[in-house]
């Protein structure tokens, strides 16, 4: 009888990297290091940290944890529930979030939604997905501001305890500024919520000064500049962290590109946010207004 043909052996799978070896033998069973989802090192590439190579690097060098446990090269994450810190630093790794910078014209309110129908910050940049503005500029306020649906973000850059700094330019009157009421705004202000915080403050031309402040109470360049007998006639935010744009003119925006947000995530301290901050995904920017 002759012999029958044997079937095909089935295809062998790929033999895992090398890493992943290592891992699958030193995971314990719930550390979901080989969980489904994308490799640790591909997302983090994919926020802008640099190569895979680069991120594994990050990874070896036990910088980076998951979910507030340090994570071992071949993890596996899902970047829609997992939060991923670089140096204690949260890393936005979900899908979807966006970040606008706008610089924000006169006669424009700092909110989603306004109930005497006036425009809004929101109105300039793109509906969907919805953002929210990161603090506030009182509508007499031109500058930068920041909106985005990034919650995670929007508490490091306006929790007073991690002491972004903001820039101003603000044309007084009378002029110019006598040293003693530069002084005075540098040392700290006491105003009817009490004293300020020292602030960088110089004039670079009689009448016109540059603040910089890491508060943010409500209309607080203004009130710290009425404090010393100075009327703010114009006030412009040129800076927020390490932000800048000469260029954006009023009612403008554009996307920040993945260097930029990480910027503004290292300009942050690397601390855990206190239990009494809004959780992740708590998109609600907060109140205050520094303008």
């Amino acid at each position: 009888m002759p012999n029958r043909p044997q079937p095909p052996e089935p295809p062998q799978q790929p033999e895992p990297p090398l890493w992943e070896q290592w891992a699958a033998g030193t995971a314990q069973p719930d550390d979901g290091a080989l969980r489904d989802g994308e490799r640790l090192q591909k997302v983090l590439a994919q926020t802008g940290y640099g190569s895979r190579r680069v991120c594994e690097e990050l990874i070896t060098a036990g910088r980076v944890t998951v979910n507030g446990t340090v994570a071992i090269l071949g993890a596996r994450i899902d970047p829609e529930i997992d939060l991923v810190e670089v140096d204690g630093r949260p890393v936005p790794v979900r899908a979807g979030l966006v970040y606008y910078l706008l610089n924000k014209p006169t006669g424009v309110v700092s909110t989603a939604k306004d109930t005497h129908g006036r425009p809004t910050v929101v109105d300039f940049v793109p509906e969907e997905p919805r953002v929210y503005p990161v603090g506030r500029l009182d509508a007499e306020t031109e500058g930068l501001l920041i909106l985005t649906n990034d919650g995670e973000l929007t508490n490091r850059l306006t929790h007073p305890k991690f002491g972004v700094e903001k820039e101003y330019l603000a044309n007084v009157e009378p002029a110019p500024v006598s040293p003693r009421a530069l002084r005075t705004l540098r040392d700290g202000v006491e105003l009817d919520d009490g004293l300020t915080a020292p602030a960088r403050v110089s004039q670079p031309e009689p009448g016109l000064l540059r603040i910089t402040i890491h508060e943010g109470r409500n209309r607080q360049v203004r009130r710290m500049c009425d404090a010393v007998g100075h009327h703010v006639i114009r006030l412009v935010r040129v800076r927020i962290g390490p932000l800048s744009d000469r260029r954006l003119a009023p009612g403008e925006w554009r996307p920040l590109d993945a260097a930029e947000v990480r910027q503004l995530i290292n300009a942050t301290p690397s601390e855990v946010i206190s239990p009494d901050v809004p959780k992740r995904g708590d998109l609600k920017a907060r109140s205050s207004r520094p303008g």
